[in-house]
């Protein structure tokens, strides 16, 4: 490793830790040359994820437009940024656990959409009004049945469950 400061192709590795998710190596350097002392970084390569746009074109995964994306819907929701944050990462790990490079942007809103209904349904119907591209009332309105007609159904489940409990009681 160069030494940052005199460009000394020899250091000596003076501490090293791992930060806490265990992804990255921090190494406290020193120079021999000049003594003086610099930090690096080390991560695994990841394979680079490509999302295919509607129109074809092709773009690198970008975490941070999902984060955006997310905060715009959430604003003035009471949803911490670090939950969008582990929210993004979550659904990166789980493209990357998918083991393909390419992922269709309307898969990737689809997903995003599905935690956001999850999170809080105000943020669902913000996303989904940007996302799937509302015209107009009628296009809410569908939404909003939807979303009414999945928390009744929930609902009825969750009341036939307790039926069958109190029943074998």
């Amino acid at each position: 490793m160069k030494c940052a400061y005199c460009g000394h192709p020899e250091t000596k590795v003076i501490d090293k830790r791992e930060t806490g998710e265990m992804d990255v190596t921090r190494r406290r350097r020193e120079c021999l040359k000049c003594g003086k002392r610099f930090t690096t970084y080390e991560r695994v390569e990841t394979v680079a994820l490509t999302i295919v746009k509607k129109d074809g074109r092709r773009e690198s995964f970008d975490r941070n437009k999902i984060i955006s994306g997310m905060l715009k819907a959430c604003e003035k929701r009471p949803v911490s940024r670090e939950r969008i944050e582990r929210i993004a990462d979550d659904i990166e790990a789980n493209l990357r656990l998918q083991k393909r490079n390419e992922v269709s942007s309307i898969e990737l809103g689809n997903i995003v959409m599905e935690k956001l209904k999850d999170l809080d349904k105000v943020a669902y119907i913000r996303f989904a009004s940007v996302y799937k591209e509302f015209g107009d009332l009628e296009d809410f309105q569908r939404e909003l049945r939807k979303l009414v007609n999945r928390k009744e159904e929930k609902n009825d489940k969750n009341k036939k469950g307790e039926e069958k409990g109190r029943d074998s009681s």
